[in-house]
């Protein structure tokens, strides 16, 4: 987030917790009878969990007590805060904890590696029951419905082009490479054959009709058109608009290619080939039929889909659909992971389309937010130096590192889909 009055955020590993208004929620740790009742419960559900953990927690204030099996360390410099939010917001507070550096690791992947491997036990079973009397439910305003979309969207894409500039290669892409078994290899390298294999997939070529849905900031469309493809791209962030266009004129395709601010459900028209590049996690579980049948809807006949999706395992989805979750309030508000099996049903049961091809790729994702992450840390004056607080430097790290530990744990995967429509 950027401040105008220098930054906000906290400062120490241990001090107050002060922060601007920029932060709302993070000034003021939980307090009140409830949340001395729910703050005792989460703090012994914790230590119950991490018990059973290769990790190691030091507690801070707790006469120094150390909990876990040993493995990646974390030190909680202060529990009462760690356990009030915990108590309060589960998962959220956790990760707000440590925004606030209530709580801090030499290794933040490796701790939530761990934690990610473990997710679906870390709550004993009898209380996963209740998991929706407990859980938050998603905020009205994060439906994404086709008037509140976007505004989603703009929430993270239309945070700054320099930012994202500051850690993607320079393809600009803001998805999972493909290093096809060779993840020392270069990312823009591996930018590059991702989306070479959607465009194979799609059947791409001279006169291909192109439809794209979520142009990031356009190489794909660069790519479909130096094929000699005619390419409509469509966006509901004004920045990426703005800077694909640009990168699409100066790459000399300007006259084979449209960038258009579109919600998917407006498209219209009929094209040999539709792509879509982890676009469909901000769909919302709600909308994935309509997705799904706009493809169906716009495909011509004999023409083939080609996406790349995020996904989660099928029970988890099922576990946490419609709940509320860190990733929600600070990144991505409105977006939801599906599962493969869910992506199979809802096309069965709403379109003609088929899955006719898979690609997995999870480690490799991993292996992606790696390098983001180590370029965004390596650049972080430069992001101050664009606006952002200290608050959101921590913020944006966690967010990598939160996400690389899914995939690293095998608990999230990337897939390339490929469909073509049953007759």
């Amino acid at each position: 987030m950027r401040t105008t009055s220098g930054t906000s955020g906290t400062s120490g590993t241990s001090g107050s917790t002060s922060t601007t208004t920029a932060w709302p929620g993070l000034d003021r740790v939980p307090g009140g009878a409830r949340t001395a009742v729910s703050s005792a419960v989460a703090r012994r559900l914790f230590v119950a969990a991490i018990d059973r953990l290769p990790v190691t927690v030091h507690l801070e204030g707790d006469d120094g007590r150390t909990v876990g099996l040993g493995g990646p360390a974390m030190t909680v410099h202060r529990p009462d805060e760690l356990f009030a939010r915990l108590g309060r917001d589960g998962l959220i507070g956790f990760g707000e904890a440590y925004l606030t550096r209530a709580w801090e690791t030499d290794d933040l992947t490796a701790f939530l590696t761990v934690l990610a491997a473990h997710v679906a036990d870390l709550v004993p079973e009898p209380l996963q029951r209740l998991r929706r009397l407990v859980l938050r439910g998603r905020p009205r305003r994060h439906r994404t419905t086709q008037d509140r979309t976007r505004d989603l969207i703009a929430h993270h894409y239309d945070l700054s082009n320099d930012l994202f500039r500051l850690f993607l290669d320079d393809t600009l892409t803001y998805s999972s490479a493909w290093f096809d078994g060779d993840r020392e290899g270069d990312l823009h390298q591996a930018q590059e054959r991702k989306i070479e294999r959607l465009l194979d997939q799609a059947h791409v070529g001279p006169g291909t009709r192109v439809l794209e849905i979520g142009t990031g900031w356009g190489e794909l469309a660069i790519r479909a058109a130096a094929r000699g493809a005619t390419v409509r791209t469509i966006t509901l962030s004004v920045e990426q608009q703005a800077l694909a266009r640009q990168r699409i004129a100066d790459a000399g395709h300007g006259g084979a290619v449209r960038v258009d601010l579109c919600d998917y459900r407006e498209v219209d028209g009929e094209y040999d080939a539709v792509l879509s590049v982890e676009m469909i996690e901000a769909v919302g579980h709600e909308y994935w039929a309509t997705y799904f049948r706009t493809l169906d809807r716009v495909l011509a006949p004999g023409g083939r889909a080609a996406i790349q999706a995020i996904l989660m395992p099928h029970d988890r989805m099922l576990a946490t659909r419609g709940s509320y979750t860190w990733i929600n309030k600070y990144i991505f508000p409105g977006g939801f992971l599906p599962s493969a099996q869910a992506i199979d049903e809802v096309t069965a049961r709403h379109t003609r389309l088929r899955v006719v091809d898979r690609l997995a790729f999870g480690p490799d994702y991993a292996e992606t937010l790696r390098r983001w992450d180590d370029a965004f840390w390596d650049r972080r004056d430069e992001v101050l130096a664009l606006g952002f607080d200290e608050t959101f430097l921590r913020m944006w790290h966690f967010y990598l590192c939160y996400s690389r530990a899914g995939f690293a744990a095998g608990y999230l995967d990337v897939q390339q889909l490929t469909l073509s429509r049953e007759d």
